[in-house]
């Protein structure tokens, strides 16, 4: 194990402990206020087709937005698991139609519509531990998201990258290997940070 690859185990379990005394309302609560603040970025206000996930446990909720996107007339596509540990996808239909999988995740009961779904994305929501002030994102560890970055990088398709995360999360540094790929932008409960300008965002907020 090299040492970005320990920075990065040492972080996730200092993040993970951190997450682990939140209460049921804690969450609830930020979940409303992500909604809010994810909102107020243009690539998601503005979207078409939003690519996102089902938050379990302590992360981030991301149903309040999901249902909020929904209602705006969003197409919503989530992951469905596959063996290998790459992602399908499904649109999203309302949390009555969202089924158990393994890993305690949840996802939708739809129509398979293949990994390659998310190329049609106008924004991708990536579920991670930390992001720093470069827009490099730690995740869970799994894979499944950088083969997902990466098939976005091979199609030429530029999507806006969003992580969700609690305001303790954004952090000074994430250890960095040469297959991270940094994110657009992050969302906290207390607002929406930009690390890039993405082309055709009109009046768009630079990073604070």
């Amino acid at each position: 194990m090299n040492d970005e690859t320990s920075g990065k185990a040492s972080l996730r379990r200092e993040l993970l402990a951190a997450r682990a005394p939140l209460t049921s309302q804690n969450i609830e609560d930020a979940a409303a206020a992500l909604a809010s603040s994810a909102l107020e970025l243009p690539e998601l206000a503005g979207a078409r087709t939003v690519a996102a996930y089902v938050s379990v446990g302590r992360e981030p909720g991301t149903r309040a937005l999901l249902d909020t996107l929904r209602a705006r007339g969003v197409r919503v596509l989530l992951p469905v698991l596959l063996p290998d540990n790459d992602l399908d996808w499904a649109a999203y239909e309302g949390p009555e139609h969202l089924v158990r999988a393994g890993r305690g995740l949840r996802e939708p009961d739809g129509v398979r519509l293949g990994p390659a779904a998310v190329l049609d994305a106008d924004a991708v929501l990536l579920p991670g531990l930390a992001v720093d002030g470069r827009g490099m994102r730690l995740g869970r560890g799994g894979g499944s998201y950088d083969r997902v970055l990466a098939r976005l990088s091979a199609a030429g398709a530029h999507p806006a990258l969003v992580v969700l995360l609690y305001g303790n999360e954004v952090v000074a540094r994430v250890p960095e290997e040469p297959h991270d790929h940094p994110v657009d932008a992050v969302v906290t409960p207390a607002g929406a940070r930009r690390f890039t300008e993405k082309p055709g965002s009109p009046g768009s907020p630079k990073a604070s």
